[in-house]
């Protein structure tokens, strides 16, 4: 517990201390602005004010009737251009180039963007400028429009819920780190119309294009939906709702939420095959290839290594320094790592520093609930992801960990009902199999025996690479009595991983909690008897 309170006290000091970015350092809390060779930057409270906010809402995009309603003191003129002005009078002061800004970003139509914690020292601008330049043939990294969903029926209810559909995705997506979300407004003026994609996707400067269409016919809805790549017209992928019409609303939900999390991962691999033909990959190239292995479930190693050269061309990638905490708590969550204090900590030393550049990340609040499970911190482990899921609802794996931290208190038949959840969000998730895991773990914890078997197998079906799942399933069957089944399972067990022993999962207990506790008594007694070695 005391080693809990004093990480949360460092999360909040270091929380509190100035940020860094583009050669600047400012302080929040004594509200002031230097460089960092200690010139201070003079800042109105306006302007101040201004930066404030951007500093909060890092890579959203900020519609100026936002910033007027937050710094007006009286009530602005629909054209009143007060926050364009101040804006341009922020930017000469800590812009290299006022001229062509790059911490303060204008999209067009929409507003601003705050990108400043994203990049690096002014010298090391140079260099992103060179990188931009080679990529300014094409369009942004994770752009997309969603074009208005299609109402094939012509019912006017069904019209409101292909708009509900379109706008509720829109919102969705824009939460996804680092992406480029065309608005609302603006995708809407195709609504109707017979368009090229590839000529929406040079006005509109985007790489990708979602596009969808509702039909209803008697008591089910239908919706299809498909990602194009917007340069080739090349389909990346698609996918289709058929479910009975209950209530439209939650069903809206229940569709948006599975397709954001679905889409996710469709960008990021598609982010990733780009990066695999780069001749020189950037910082993020090293993102989305780290991304696209770790997704692959057991090439942990080999996906931190893209993570580790992620972070050296950028020391504030946030997104790499999340999974590469991730990456470590996966090795150390399958007993893959000799070294699982060195990495407890080095995942540690990643989400701080993640959660001071971005303490609204959901992700790396996910994270860091992961790593207090994985220290003996599972209510606190707990209240992270809670926290995780009010940044960002549809984060299905939150709800997921959650489950995992509720089986390390005690509370097995919880579990189930998260992991549910979780599966509910996002069926088909590629982390899905780990949940699976999670279910069975909660369920053997329980002395559900043929019920753990049920979720291990489903489990292994998903991601056959992983051996931890084979090994509690060894338990599971050994207890049941079926001892040659489960001496198959551990030999498979130990064929992926063969130095796991009984005497590595002893010396990494993750609760103290009583029934946790001999719901491990459990595991070492099947696992001895398939045949696992004790050490």
């Amino acid at each position: 517990m005391r080693e809990a309170q004093e990480f949360d006290v460092k999360l909040s000091q270091e929380a509190a201390t100035p940020l860094h970015f583009a050669g600047l350092v400012l302080d929040l809390d004594a509200r002031t602005l230097a460089r960092d060779s200690g010139e201070t930057i003079p800042l109105t409270r306006g302007e101040f004010a201004v930066l404030e906010m951007f500093v909060n809402r890092q890579g959203r995009v900020i519609s100026r009737d936002a910033l007027l309603d937050a710094f007006a003191d009286r009530r602005f003129e629909p054209f009143d251009r007060s926050v364009d002005v101040l804006v341009g009078k922020l930017r000469r002061k800590i812009e290299a180039d006022p001229k062509e800004p790059r911490l303060i970003v204008t999209v067009p139509g929409e507003g601003y963007r705050f990108d400043g914690l994203r990049l690096k020292r002014p010298d090391a601008l140079k260099t992103d400028a060179g990188n931009a330049a080679k990529r300014e043939a094409g369009p942004p990294r994770l752009s997309i429009v969603v074009l208005p969903f299609a109402n094939l029926g012509g019912d006017p209810e069904q019209d409101y819920f292909a708009d509900g559909v379109t706008d509720s995705l829109t919102t969705d997506l824009s939460r996804i780190s680092g992406a480029f979300v065309i608005g609302r407004s603006t995708a809407l003026s195709y609504k109707g119309k017979a368009v090229d994609l590839k000529q929406i996707g040079r006005e509109l400067n985007v790489r990708y294009i979602l596009e969808g269409s509702v039909q209803r016919a008697a008591n089910r809805m239908r919706v299809n939906v498909q990602l194009i790549e917007a340069e080739t017209g090349a389909h990346l992928w698609a996918e289709r709702f058929d479910k009975p019409v209950a209530d439209l609303f939650d069903m809206q939900d229940e569709i948006v939420s599975r397709l954001a999390n679905r889409l996710g991962e469709e960008l990021a691999l598609a982010e990733a095959d780009r990066a695999e033909r780069s001749s020189d990959p950037d910082s993020m190239d090293h993102f989305f290839l780290g991304l696209a292995h770790f997704y692959k479930g057991p090439a942990a190693d080999k996906a931190r290594s893209h993570f580790d050269r992620a972070i050296e061309l950028d020391p504030n990638n946030v997104d790499a320094l999340v999974l590469r905490a991730w990456a470590d708590l996966v090795l150390v969550a399958n007993w893959l790592s000799e070294d699982r204090q060195n990495r407890l900590r080095s995942a540690e030393a990643d989400l701080r520093k993640a959660l001071k550049l971005r303490p609204d990340k959901a992700y790396a609040h996910n994270a860091l609930g992961a790593l207090r499970m994985l220290s003996n911190r599972a209510v606190q482990g707990i209240a992270a992801c809670e926290r995780a899921l009010a940044i960002n609802r549809n984060l299905a794996t939150a709800h997921a960990m959650i489950g995992f931290g509720k089986y390390l208190t005690g509370r097995n038949h919880e579990t189930e009902g998260h992991v549910l959840e979780a599966l509910r969000i996002s069926p088909r998730d590629i982390g899905a199999w780990n949940w699976m895991y999670i279910a069975g773990a909660a369920r053997f914890y329980g002395a559900c025996d043929e019920e753990a078997v049920v979720w291990f197998n489903r489990s292994i079906e998903l991601n056959p690479n992983m051996a931890a799942a084979r090994f509690w399933l060894a338990a599971a069957l050994a207890h049941l009595g079926r001892l040659e089944d489960a001496r198959e399972a551990a030999l498979a067990g130990l064929q992926l991983n063969p130095s796991f022993t009984i005497a590595r999962l002893r010396s990494a207990a993750l609760s103290d909690n009583a029934v946790y506790l001999a719901g491990r008594g459990r595991a070492y007694e099947g696992m001895g008897l398939a045949g696992v070695p004790e050490g």
